[in-house]
């Protein structure tokens, strides 16, 4: 059984001590009303006002006044689309499991299903202009359009490893992303040069400025920065308590950084120093996406939705030591994805030093895994487990520690 074991919460078990800025009362951060409870998983703006959000089970809402309502639009499909990209405020792609594109010449009043050649889960898609757009997925899997994802090509690169996300700066620069994965083409996807073995990150996304600022983030707050195209990264970390699932850069200096727990994270000054802003929720976030310096929208489980005009920013701050923060409560947090393809992550939180156990159930009761059995300090948890050897169904999981126990359900779709 595979399994990939994260604490991204230290607790004062770990001397660790990181004093940073965080937003006192007033946020910079609102929730806006969304017409689902769906978790939200991609997001895509083409200007202040325009945008849609993806996510579980096939669900596309669409915003045409920055978030001031938001709209269900039919997708067609019922498996969790993970990517979008809109080239226009008409013409968008939308990218999910076992291989869906979506594709719209109407503002989405419309989807249409375009063949990809692939049943692997698509990750993330990603534009350089009207026509140029890479598609990238599980399994090494990278597709390129030259014709606004009307049709769609395998390209190359010497990888299986699974590719989370793609960003493109211009019609010739792309980068894509994956855990200690860094792939990048300097002619628009007719090659990928593979470079992993110079990026030892656990990484989960990538967002560029332009052709040479970037930065990537990762498991265990980790914080890259870049100024040369990605040729060398300097670590501009955030604090090892943090699990970060989404950037995004608006200069060469100024870049939001989200994740687990409902973080945000500001810097203006290259990830020298980084801001705590307060958002207003606990949700995962998992996508966010700015059109300029102080509009920006970020997304996550439950259909949350945030939006901010001021970059986040509010007038009343304070300092705040986090090194001995403790959980609150025992809880399991999330499972992503979900419904999902033989693998799958638990997040779960741990008040007390003790024995803790995370169990797997088949309907009948039966137990098919045992994914923890031992004892762990308070923190929040992080496990990656594989169930390729488990047939597609119905499944429960478990968490139990003290007189604590949880029960969750898993849908195994392969």
């Amino acid at each position: 059984m595979k399994r990939v074991f994260h604490c991204y919460y230290i607790t004062s078990f770990i001397s660790l001590f990181i004093l940073i800025k965080t937003a006192h009362a007033q946020s910079g951060w609102t929730i806006q009303n969304s017409p689902t409870a769906n978790g939200l998983y991609g997001l895509s703006f083409f200007d202040s006002n325009t945008g849609i959000a993806v996510g579980r089970d096939g669900t596309i809402i669409h915003t045409g006044n920055g978030g001031e309502t938001w709209v269900s639009q039919p997708s067609g499909v019922t498996g969790s689309l993970l990517g979008a990209c809109l080239t226009d405020p008409d013409h968008g792609i939308v990218v999910g499991f076992h291989g869906v594109i979506l594709r719209t010449t109407n503002g989405g009043e419309t989807w249409s299903s375009r063949p990809s050649g692939t049943t692997n889960n698509l990750n993330a898609v990603s534009f350089s202009d009207a026509g140029r757009g890479v598609a990238v997925g599980d399994s090494g899997i990278i597709l390129g359009t030259t014709n606004g994802g009307e049709t769609w090509t395998r390209q190359s690169c010497d990888t299986t490893e699974d590719l989370r996300t793609v960003c493109f700066t211009n019609k010739n620069n792309g980068y894509i992303i994956g855990s200690y994965l860094f792939i990048q083409t300097k002619n628009g996807g007719e090659s990928w040069l593979n470079r992993s073995s110079e990026f030892r990150y656990s990484a989960t996304a990538v967002s560029f400025a332009d052709s040479n600022a970037g930065f990537v983030v990762g498991d265990f707050g980790l914080v890259l920065r870049t100024t040369d195209g990605g040729e060398t990264w300097i670590d501009r970390s955030a604090g090892s308590q943090y699990f970060l699932t989404g950037v995004a850069c608006i200069d060469s200096s100024t870049a939001t950084a989200i994740g687990i727990g409902g973080i945000i994270l500001h810097t203006d000054n290259g990830g020298k120093t980084w801001t705590v802003q307060e958002s207003g929720t606990n949700s995962p976030l998992t996508a966010v996406c700015f059109t300029d310096s102080s509009t920006g929208t970020a997304v996550g489980f439950g259909g949350t939705i945030l939006r901010t005009t001021t970059g986040g920013i509010t007038d009343v701050m304070h300092n705040r030591d986090l090194s001995h923060q403790q959980p609150a409560r025992c809880h399991l947090e999330r499972i992503y994805p979900n419904p999902f393809n033989s693998e799958t992550n638990f997040e779960f939180r741990i008040a007390d030093f003790g024995l803790v156990s995370l169990k797997v159930f088949d309907v009948l009761g039966r137990e098919v895994a045992i994914i923890v059995s031992e004892e762990l300090i308070p923190g929040m948890y992080n496990i990656r487990w594989n169930a390729g050897h488990l047939e597609s169904g119905i499944y429960y999981c478990r968490l139990q520690t003290g007189s604590f126990s949880q029960t969750r359900k898993l849908m195994l779709i392969k």
